[in-house]
């Protein structure tokens, strides 16, 4: 049995612990709470996800170290590598935590970004906004997620109203990407730098949250273009674990939005839809496991239960459909479960897909 420390206990964490069972891999969680969806499935720590005391025990309950949750500061995790392994590398994590660093990563490694500008007062947005232009992105460097901590900015009079929304230290002002899709692409890599890839997937949000993707989304061009890039990203930073890119698509060609070097929300549709998921080979790949196959098993669809649930028993009368309660309790945005639908051609899947949209609610 191989014992898996994950911080955080989400979701997220929860789908990483059921993935773990049937390949002999037991998880032990740190949370701030056991009224978690994590601590509904395996046994869990309770405290602050920082404390120097816990993260020592979970460390030394555990071959490997993971989060599901990625703000917490590289930092905080540095001394358990004295105690175990802690993968992803922390230097993934602490690039994904500010905007600006990712993107200085993002341009190091030639893949294409918005235009942007680091800023922290009234006066420098002024500037970036003359220099960038209009439309634009007013965004927090860290913590952002969500759609939380932006502001969109159309037009002069905006400029104000942003500084006073979201103003202060360390913020980044992007070009608006008029952009036709947005895709994500998938990546695991092993700590022998063997990797595999997901088929694309094409996301639809709403408030900055994501409501639903399908997959495989089929573009040749695209799916190589973004397995390049999230190829040198990984080996850039010497990768193990699943890693993700969120990609505008702009006039036919890819530009990086942000990374999560964690599972993802867009992959949630390989539980169901791949012969192995993103979380068993997050799991293989932190383990020194073997990678599965990711190979796609039909045309899938996965949608967002975003602030309420819908009415279980109507969805599970729909032929390829399999729901996820995450056990939370209901609060406007916050995601609280999803369903699958799996068919075998994406003209039965883009149908099954718009029945199954007119009974979902999202608050």
């Amino acid at each position: 049995m191989t014992r898996v420390g994950i911080v955080g206990a989400g979701q997220l964490g929860r789908m990483l612990a059921l993935a773990g069972y049937p390949i002999g891999v037991r998880c032990l969680f740190l949370d701030r709470s056991d009224d978690t969806p994590g601590a509904q499935v395996a046994p869990s720590l309770i405290g602050e996800l920082e404390d120097p005391g816990l993260l020592a025990q979970l460390a030394a309950r555990s071959d490997v170290v993971t989060f599901d949750w990625e703000n917490i500061s590289g930092a905080a995790l540095e001394p358990l590598e004295k105690i175990t392994r802690v993968r992803p590398p922390r230097a993934a994590l602490q690039a994904s935590q500010d905007r600006l660093a990712e993107k200085a990563l993002f341009t190091r490694l030639k893949i294409p970004v918005a235009a942007h500008a680091a800023l922290g007062t009234l006066e420098e947005l002024q500037r970036a906004v003359k220099k960038i232009g209009l439309p634009g992105v007013l965004k927090t460097r860290r913590l952002g997620y969500d759609g939380k901590g932006q502001f969109v900015l159309r037009a002069p009079a905006d400029v104000e109203r942003a500084w006073n929304a979201i103003g202060g230290a360390d913020l980044i002002y992007e070009k608006f990407q008029n952009f036709s899709r947005e895709v994500s692409l998938i990546g695991a890599r092993s700590a022998a730098g063997r990797t595999v890839f997901y088929p694309l997937s094409a996301n639809t949000h709403g408030g900055g949250i994501l409501r639903y993707s399908v997959a495989p989304f089929s573009n040749a061009a695209l799916e190589r273009a973004a397995r390049i890039y999230l190829q040198r990203v990984m080996n850039a930073l010497d990768y193990i674990g699943v890693l993700t890119i969120e990609f505008f698509v702009v006039k036919g060609r890819l530009v990086a939005n942000e990374m999560a070097p964690r599972v993802h929300n867009s992959g949630h549709w390989s539980i169901e839809g791949c012969v192995t998921s993103q979380f068993e080979n997050h799991l293989r790949a932190v383990c020194d496991m073997p990678l599965g196959s990711t190979r796609a098993l039909g045309a899938t669809a996965m949608i967002n239960f975003l602030g309420v649930m819908p009415q279980r028993e109507r969805l599970l009368a729909i032929d390829g459909l399999a729901y996820h309660d995450y056990g939370k309790t209901p609060r406007p945005g916050r995601k609280l479960g999803h369903c699958t639908i799996l068919k075998r051609s994406a003209k039965e899947r883009d149908a099954a897909l718009a029945n199954t949209l007119k009974l979902i609610e999202w608050a």
